[in-house]
């Protein structure tokens, strides 16, 4: 499928949005929301909130700002309460949604591929250790032996590799350096983080566009993105080679299998991890990303229409979401979502919804 997107620049997403479910601003009773409904956060999604804004504009004319400022970015501005929503690709954990007072949810799913920019080279396959050793600058050109191996019969080039790494605290390099920490002895060490100490000599690009606009122009260059800018971007993305040994090319069905058996109970929030899953057609550095919101609110009204945009996102824009490549949340998870909502109150404790 070929992604259309109707914004340019993903790093700051203005999404004008109609909320018409959960009742309250829709065209029947004429209510509308505040104007100036505000969310911060992951640009791994921003381009299936772009669109999910776009097919929702227009219901009622309420507007919600979105800017793709990046995980860590998100998560500090829902603590400090400036904006109405935030997103991340790293979930909180269970005590720390607790101290800060948030809750937490999975918005949708979808995979984090290696991209490059070799001329002449249009097909390649990775490891996880060969992938994490490039990244730990151990593998330092094109044509090292591991590569060679991974690769018979592909010319590879005698040139240096230009690593390309994310410049902002990172959902998706949290997603990507967990998939390293499981597969790479080297990573093993350092683990997963949002803002990893990056090897020195490395390029920093911010966002997931910044990351892709950088290794579109550096030739030799390998990042990693969120798939959706891979394909807005014409990009090479390599094949890896999976837990169960298959090298897997990065697909929407290959990410619906990492998926597949999940057990989104597990963890406070649904902040599960589905990197390096078994099966033979697995991608494996597949995940969701998540909305946080106050479990108290002060300004009920703003949480209500965030609530209303979700609602309708889950209900009815995962068609939208697979046209982007994304993977749309499992029915039953939806409804235990929806579920969660009731837990988000007023300052006096009374359910919002």
């Amino acid at each position: 499928m070929k992604a259309k997107f109707l914004l340019s620049g993903l790093t700051a997403v203005v999404l004008s949005a109609s909320l018409m479910a959960c009742g309250g601003g829709d065209k029947a009773t004429g209510a509308k929301a505040s104007a100036g409904i505000n969310g911060s956060g992951a640009t791994f999604p921003a381009p299936v909130y772009t669109k999910w804004a776009s097919d929702y504009k227009g219901a009622t004319g309420v507007a919600i700002n979105y800017q793709g400022t990046g995980s860590s970015a998100g998560i500090d501005a829902i603590k400090k309460k400036t904006v109405d929503f935030g997103a991340t690709d790293a979930p909180l954990k269970g005590e720390d949604l607790d101290a800060a007072g948030l809750v937490q949810f999975p918005a949708v799913i979808g995979g984090v591929v290696p991209v490059y920019n070799i001329e002449g080279v249009g097909k390649l396959t990775l490891d996880g250790a060969v992938l994490g050793d490039i990244y730990l600058m151990k593998i330092k050109k094109w044509n090292d032996p591991a590569i060679a191996k991974l690769n018979a019969g592909v010319k590879l080039p005698d040139s240096e590799i230009k690593v390309v790494r994310r410049s902002d605290g990172s959902g998706t390099t949290f997603m990507f350096t967990e998939y390293l920490a499981q597969v790479n002895e080297g990573w093993k060490a350092l683990g997963a983080s949002k803002e990893p100490k990056w090897v020195e000599g490395t390029v920093g690009g911010k966002g997931n566009d910044g990351v892709a606009a950088s290794v579109k122009q550096l030739p030799g260059s390998i990042g990693y993105v969120e798939y959706a800018y891979a394909k807005k971007n014409g990009m090479v993305a390599a094949s890896l080679v999976n837990k169960d040994g298959k090298v897997v090319a990065p697909t929407a069905e290959a990410f619906a299998s990492a998926a597949a058996t999940a057990d989104w109970s597990k963890a406070a929030g649904m902040g599960i991890s589905l990197n390096n899953q078994a099966g033979e057609k697995t991608w494996p550095i597949t995940g969701a990303t998540f909305i946080l919101m106050p479990k108290k609110t002060d300004n009920a009204k703003n949480t209500v229409e965030v609530l209303k945009f979700f609602d309708w996102a889950l209900s009815k824009g995962q068609a939208q979401a697979s046209a982007l490549e994304y993977i749309p949340l499992p029915d039953a998870l939806v409804v235990k979502i929806k579920e969660s909502w009731k837990a988000i109150t007023d300052t006096s404790g009374k359910p919002v919804l």
